[in-house]
C-alpha cells in the first residue's frame, strides 16, 4: 500500500489530467480513483466530494504558483519593493499563461472550476495575499503596515483578474505587470511634494 502522500498525489495527479482532457464535467469519482490506482472509497476518504477534490487540487496549484512568485521576489529584492512586486506578477502571468490545469479551468465553462478562482476563490486568494504580505513585512519592515496590506490585496486581486480574463493580443505581459506597478508604487512611495 503507497504511502499516504503518494495516494493523495496520485489523486490529485489524475484529477489534474481529467480536468486537463475536458473530462471533468463528465468524469465519475471511480474513474480518478481507477486512474491513481486506489478504490472509489480511498478517494471519498481522502477528499470527500468531487469539489473537495477539486478545491484540493487548485490549492496544490496555488502553492506551486507561490514557490515560483517567492523565487521571483527574491531574485528582484535589490531593486526595491516596486520592482519585487513587477517581478513576481510578470512571473504569475507568465507562469499561468502556459498552465495546463489553468487553461482549462478558464476556457471551460463546463467542467464548474472557475469559481475556484472567483466567487469561491478565498483559500486561493488567501494563499498569495500572505505569501507576498509575509515577503514584504521581513524584506521592508519600514513600510506602513497598512500600505502593505493594500499593496498586497491590490495586486493579488488584479492579478487573478488577468489570469481570468487575459490581456488583450496587443498588451505583454510585462506591460501588465509594469501597469500594476504603477498602482504599487502610488501605494508605497511618498507623494511628490509640488514645488511652491
Amino acid at each position: 500500500m503507497p504511502p499516504a502522500g503518494a495516494t493523495r498525489d496520485a489523486l490529485l495527479d489524475a484529477a489534474f489530467d481529467a480536468i486537463v482532457a475536458g473530462g471533468w464535467a463528465q468524469a465519475r469519482m471511480a474513474d480518478v480513483a481507477a486512474a491513481a490506482g486506489v478504490s472509489r472509497q480511498t478517494l471519498y476518504n481522502e477528499f470527500g466530494s468531487k469539489d473537495g477534490l477539486a478545491q484540493a487540487l487548485t490549492l496544490r496549484e496555488v502553492e506551486r504558483f507561490i514557490d515560483g512568485t517567492e523565487a521571483a521576489l527574491e531574485e528582484a529584492h535589490a531593486a526595491g519593493p516596486v520592482a519585487a512586486i513587477t517581478a513576481c506578477v510578470a512571473h504569475t502571468l507568465r507562469e499561468a499563461s502556459g498552465n495546463p490545469l489553468l487553461k482549462a479551468t478558464v476556457s471551460d465553462d463546463s467542467n464548474g472550476l472557475l469559481p475556484f478562482l472567483t466567487t469561491r476563490g478565498q483559500p486561493v486568494v488567501g494563499a498569495a495575499r500572505e505569501s507576498v504580505r509575509n515577503y514584504l513585512l521581513e524584506h521592508w519592515p519600514a513600510l506602513p503596515v497598512a500600505d502593505i496590506d493594500a499593496v498586497t490585496d491590490t495586486v493579488v486581486r488584479l492579478t487573478i483578474s488577468y489570469i481570468v480574463l487575459p490581456a488583450g493580443p496587443d498588451e505583454s505581459v510585462d506591460g501588465v505587470a509594469a501597469r500594476i506597478a504603477q498602482v504599487v508604487e502610488r501605494l508605497v512611495m511618498p507623494p511628490r511634494r509640488n514645488p511652491a
